[in-house]
């Protein structure tokens, strides 16, 4: 029985490309996405969500607009908003894939998870792949979704590594004290991938050439976001003739969790320090007397990704 998945993304190109790993896997029954503000403001992430959609085929999906910004700040830390593609990619805020002929749902994301949640009775895995704006919400409204959740699973933060400043990870940077509030909402089991692991399960241009080989929507969708993004990161002088796809290893480990390896650690995020606001303060030490919150994902299996990214795009539709 295919595992029911409901996404929570800030659409970018590795959002992206998680979206059609979610609703093509067969293991998988993509539920619904949920936008929410991030790599580019909420507009845009909502309709680059119904582009790569209505791209792939599955229009039947339902896309629900989140919150528009963080639940506490009146904007990002520091007052800036990267107006630009994942990884400050300088492309522009629109997917490289037609605009969708499909359209969002009336319903909000917040109350979408809300009323979803406290009415099933079947068992439901949220990924978040943005910012926790969107899930923080939810809880304040309700705080016992955390057990109505089979399992949540968030890419966000880092220990030895980090990526918009020199502490922090974008998503749990964007909006700290919504990662606070889901980190200490009890959710178990809670699983965090963090940059340790995504830059270890790098996608080189010879996948990309390969996706672009398999000659479907879905190949031909990914070849292209992963090329932008190995593009971009060469500009950075990193990653060589790869790129890092944070977020699609969130949803391979739904299908292979042998992609990623998890230890149980406590994690916090500051919230105050302007130095280092944001940083996921992963508590290594063996002999730490705080609750071990978070399994955390510190490596990952570049070639069991790259593998499954191969013949998950080889599908035509979600059919």
């Amino acid at each position: 029985m295919a595992r029911k998945v409901i996404l929570d993304v800030d659409t970018g190109t590795d959002d992206a490309v998680a979206i059609m790993f979610a609703a093509l896997h067969p293991d998988l029954d993509l539920l619904g996405v949920t936008t929410v503000n991030g790599n580019v403001p909420l507009e845009n992430t909502t309709d680059n969500t119904l582009r790569v959609l209505d791209w792939i085929g599955c229009p039947g999906i339902p896309v629900h607009p989140g919150v528009p910004r963080p639940i506490v700040r009146r904007g990002f830390p520091g007052g800036r908003h990267f107006e630009q593609d994942d990884d400050h990619d300088p492309h522009g805020t629109a997917l490289p894939i037609p605009a969708p002929r499909i359209a969002a749902q009336d319903t909000g994301a917040v109350e979408y998870l809300v009323e979803t949640l406290r009415a099933t009775a079947e068992q439901i895995t949220l990924v978040a792949v943005g910012p926790l704006s969107n899930v923080a919400t939810a809880l304040a409204i309700d705080p016992s979704l955390a057990g109505a959740v089979e399992q949540l699973v968030v890419m966000g933060g880092g220990h030895a590594v980090a990526n918009v400043t020199a502490s922090a990870e974008f998503n749990i940077w964007a909006d700290p004290e919504a990662a606070s509030v889901v980190l200490s909402a009890g959710f178990d089991p809670l699983t965090l991938v963090t940059l340790d692991a995504t830059h270890q399960a790098l996608v080189p241009q010879t996948t990309c050439d390969a996706l672009e080989g398999l000659g479907t929507p879905a190949g031909t969708a990914a070849a292209r976001f992963i090329s932008r993004r190995i593009a971009a990161y060469e500009q950075m002088a990193v990653a060589g003739n790869a790129a890092p796809v944070h977020d699609v290893v969130c949803t391979a480990y739904l299908v292979e969790p042998e992609v990623i390896s998890t230890r149980s650690f406590p994690v916090e995020v500051e919230t105050a320090s302007p130095l280092t606001v944001g940083r996921t303060v992963i508590d290594t030490r063996p002999d730490s007397k705080s609750e071990r919150n978070a399994h955390v994902a510190l490596h990952a299996d570049a070639a069991r990704l790259n593998e499954l990214l191969l013949t998950t795009f080889a599908r035509d539709t979600a059919s």
